[in-house]
Formats: C-alpha cells, sequence, structure tokens
C-alpha cells in the first residue's frame, strides 16, 4: 500500500495514511476561494522520525498549488518547510510573502 496524501474536504484536512492507516494530517481552511490557510499539523508519534510529517506538507502544498490557492502557512511546520524550498515562495499569499523572502 504505501504512503499516500489525500484531501479530505469533509474534515478539512490533508491526511497521510502509511498501509492504509492514518499516520497524520494538515488541517486548513479556504479563504475567499482563492486561499488556503494551514493552522495546524499533527502527525501521529507512532509514525515519527519516518519523514511523514514532510511528505504530508509537500503533498498538501502541492494541491493548493495545482488548486491556485495562494498559500497562508500559520503553522510552524508549514512555515519551516516553505522556507527550507524557496520555490514555494511565489506560491505564498501576496501579504505574508515577504516575512519569508
Amino acid at each position: 500500500m504505501g504512503i499516500e496524501v489525500t484531501d479530505n474536504a469533509d474534515e478539512s484536512r490533508f491526511e497521510i495514511h502509511s498501509d492504509g492507516r492514518l499516520a497524520g494530517y494538515a488541517e486548513y481552511q479556504l479563504i475567499k476561494g482563492d486561499r488556503i490557510l494551514f493552522p495546524h499539523t499533527e502527525v501521529d508519534p507512532a509514525f515519527g522520525g519516518q519523514g511523514l510529517g514532510g511528505e504530508l506538507v509537500a503533498g498538501a502544498l502541492d494541491a493548493a498549488i495545482e488548486r491556485g490557492l495562494a498559500i497562508i502557512p500559520l503553522c510552524p511546520f508549514v512555515a519551516r518547510h516553505v522556507q527550507q524550498h524557496p520555490e514555494l515562495l511565489p506560491h505564498l499569499d501576496e501579504r505574508i510573502r515577504k516575512a519569508f523572502a
């Protein structure tokens, strides 16, 4: 089965599953239909140390970019990921982009 990142729109969160088991999630809020705010990310401690948090955030951000949404990384984990990947900076909401530059 492996690793899979999916959008659980009913719960407003991206989820990562490892071999069919929920390993973590990144909550989001859609704002005015063109922005996505990430307030919280969590990985079950049983799955810690496997890099699943990074895969989850990467998958969530890729999906947001694919949908043309401007990203607002309120969650420290998501913000750190953005800082480590400068190619994501153009996809940030313009009001916060300069804070990451």
